[in-house]
């Protein structure tokens, strides 16, 4: 379960997808998108990292061939950002092993090749075990 405060910024994400592809429309680089929602979320308040190294801890050995995050959001959300035809199963799989190798609770992928945003967001929730 979500805090509000994690809902809450989970929603000023959303909200800030849908302005950016309301102005940009779909058809541009990743990185175009990346820079304007980072920016658009940062106007809020929030904390906004981009494109993050995030090195592996392995077998108590630190590897800095690592991860890298498109956007990190009060260090508490990840998001991950495409502007491609169709989502590949890969990235799914990859915000969730990026949510459980972090220890975060929220992630987005956003796809801004898309007519809709709406049909673009895609949101996990990492349910942490107890192994």
């Amino acid at each position: 379960m979500l805090t509000e405060r994690t809902e809450e910024i989970g929603r000023v994400i959303v909200n800030a997808a849908f302005k950016v592809h309301k102005q940009l429309g779909p058809g541009l680089l990743e990185r175009v998108y990346e820079v304007c929602l980072a920016h658009e979320i940062s106007k809020t308040g929030l904390t906004v990292k981009r494109q993050i190294h995030i090195p592996i801890i392995y077998d108590g050995i630190v590897f800095d061939e690592g991860l890298r995050l498109d956007l990190l959001i009060e260090d508490s959300i990840i998001i991950e950002i495409k502007a491609v035809e169709q989502v590949n199963p890969v990235w799914e799989a990859q915000i969730i092993s990026h949510l459980k190798i972090l220890d975060k609770d929220l992630g987005f992928l956003i796809n801004f090749n898309v007519p809709l945003i709406k049909s673009g967001i895609r949101r996990f929730i990492h349910t942490k075990k107890e192994y």
